[in-house]
């Protein structure tokens, strides 16, 4: 069994600070600062990077002002929509009977997969106004997402949540929001998985010019491919369980159709590129 890093979610704190302003004193903080947050903006930060260089690529078709913007637009719309995905997905009886639960993010809860139609929409939003096609823009923007991915897990793992089920492997760990037994570190194996194996899958994949939507196409399968075989190793959510047969989670169920879906515009692109 391996130690669990114990590392304090909170990054660092400023404050607690006292104001006078005139008679009056007003206590100020303490600001904090968390893990989990700065590993959005890391991940906000490397696509951003890694968008430029292939904004640069000859023949790239991109601006840097246009690059900026879909990255913008895409952050706001991620959060929103990993929000919401995640009241809707896994707290839908919470959400109904208190509405306004939505907005109390210091509690927690985001839903890649709300972030993803999130992001649809916003792609939906600046192709209009940059007069560029869906594919064309999802097929530059999916290499750029893994590395957030990544960055997201490692803040899951960081916060001590969202992890495995109990097991006996040698690398099994107890998390200290998981009981006393050696639970599977699903958080690591998602990051390496739609972190790591994924980038360097797209990255090489789109090195070559590729047919609109080929490279959407893989990104989905293969993420609902990684996430569906991760959920076997990670707890499910504990307000809904197994949804059926004792192991069909709610992530594998929003998970399979991004598989069916990716496979889908793999073929079609590959066929409308033999047709032409």
């Amino acid at each position: 069994m391996l130690q669990y890093p114990e590392i304090d979610p909170i990054l660092f704190s400023l404050g607690p600070y006292d104001v006078r302003l005139g008679e009056a004193v007003y206590h100020l903080g303490p600001f904090q600062v968390h893990w989990y947050g700065t590993m959005y903006l890391v991940g906000f930060a490397l696509a951003w990077l890694l968008g430029l260089a292939r904004a640069r690529q000859a023949g790239s078709g991109w601006t840097g002002e246009e690059l900026e913007g879909l990255i913008f637009n895409c952050a706001i719309a991620l959060i929103v929509g990993a929000r919401v995905g995640y009241m809707v997905f896994y707290q839908t009886a919470a959400l109904i009977e208190h509405p306004l639960a939505l907005f109390q993010i210091w509690h927690g809860g985001m839903s890649f997969h709300g972030g993803a139609i999130g992001i649809c929409i916003a792609l939906l939003l600046f192709c209009r106004r940059r007069g560029k096609t869906f594919l064309e823009v999802a097929d530059f923007l999916v290499p750029l997402a893994p590395p957030g991915l990544c960055a997201g897990r490692l803040g899951n793992f960081i916060n001590g949540e969202l992890w495995g089920r109990v097991t006996d492997v040698p690398w099994g760990m107890v998390f200290p929001t998981g009981g006393p037994e050696p639970r599977h570190p699903s958080q690591l194996y998602e990051a390496g998985l739609e972190g790591v194996v994924l980038f360097f899958v797209l990255w090489a994949y789109t090195r070559q010019p590729r047919p609109r939507g080929a490279a959407l196409g893989l990104f989905l399968c293969l993420y609902g491919l990684f996430r569906s075989f991760v959920e076997f190793f990670r707890e499910p959510d504990q307000q809904l369980g197994y949804l059926a047969f004792d192991w069909l989670t709610m992530g594998q169920i929003l998970s399979l159709p991004m598989v069916a879906i990716g496979l889908g515009l793999m073929i079609h692109a590959h066929r409308a590129q033999r047709a032409g």
